[in-house]
């Protein structure tokens, strides 16, 4: 009897720690606590700082400005494909006559460390070819055996259309950089992107994000629409290097199903599903 509950104890040891590993080797990765914008930012290596679709809720709320009706985003990854590390988001906007409205909530992790985000955002044009987006963000983070930190933080963004087939988007998340433990600060992570459309079936993404305290990352994305219905989509990332692939298939003009997976070249594949609805 004690020989099996001291099994049992060290194979859930061996468990938490390889399970550590997995979270704080992607933590130290990535630059910042970045999350995609949902299976069709995951298929393009999250280049999507110049979205304008519901997913935008996620990468940059001026995307959501150019959205004309409500809709719903949820969006799962199974973090390279280790059952207890779940990563999921969902989010709603709804135009209204003044600005867009949205809310997102997102969690991270695992039983012995997890991360929860509630987002509240706002956005509108002020142009024909400018718009602004701001969010309200409520972040805790949760490890059991040492409680758990809320902390409040916002990001803001534009998006510009240059040129009739160019598009900027900016966005800067947690600027202020506030400690959640002792000498670990929240990241502030600025992204700067283009989108060039030569067509309406061809969209190519570039994008660099820099998070004050790492490397500039450097990220592309190519999204392409085989048919009307059927979009094929591949992306590609440095520091850490990444290369991801997915399509996305609509249902109809109320349902679309996304697919995503990013391959780490050490942590191995990490695949995602995302739906996007509109009620």
């Amino acid at each position: 009897m004690y020989q099996d509950s001291t099994s049992s104890f060290l194979r859930s040891s061996l468990v938490s720690l390889g399970l550590c590993f997995f979270v704080f080797a992607e933590l130290a990765a990535q630059n910042g606590l970045s999350y995609a914008a949902g299976a069709r930012g995951l298929a393009m290596a999250n280049a999507s700082t110049t979205f304008q679709d519901v997913n935008s809720i996620f990468s940059n709320a001026a995307g959501l400005a150019y959205i004309d009706q409500a809709g719903i985003s949820l969006f799962a990854e199974q973090r390279f494909a280790v059952s207890e590390i779940k990563s999921v988001h969902a989010g709603f906007a709804m135009p209204t006559k003044s600005g867009v409205f949205g809310l997102r909530i997102q969690y991270y992790g695992f039983e012995d460390y997890n991360e929860q985000a509630i987002g509240l955002n706002y956005s509108r044009k002020l142009l024909d070819k400018l718009s602004i987006g701001a969010q309200i963000n409520y972040l805790n983070f949760r490890i059991p055996e040492y409680g758990s930190r809320g902390l409040l933080s916002f990001d803001i963004g534009f998006q510009s259309q240059i040129l009739e087939d160019l598009r900027l988007g900016f966005h800067l998340a947690n600027p202020i950089g506030q400690e959640v433990v002792e000498l670990d600060n929240l990241p502030t992570v600025l992204k700067l992107g283009l989108s060039y459309s030569p067509s309406d079936k061809v969209m190519v993404n570039l994008e660099a994000e820099k998070d004050i305290d790492l490397e500039t990352r450097l990220k592309g994305g190519i999204e392409y629409w085989l048919v009307d219905e059927l979009a094929l989509r591949v992306g590609f990332a440095s520091n850490p290097g990444t290369f991801s692939f997915g399509a996305g298939y609509a249902i109809s003009e109320k349902l679309k199903i996304d697919f995503g997976a990013s391959y780490h070249q050490v942590l191995g594949f990490s695949p995602g599903i995302g739906i996007l609805f509109f009620p």
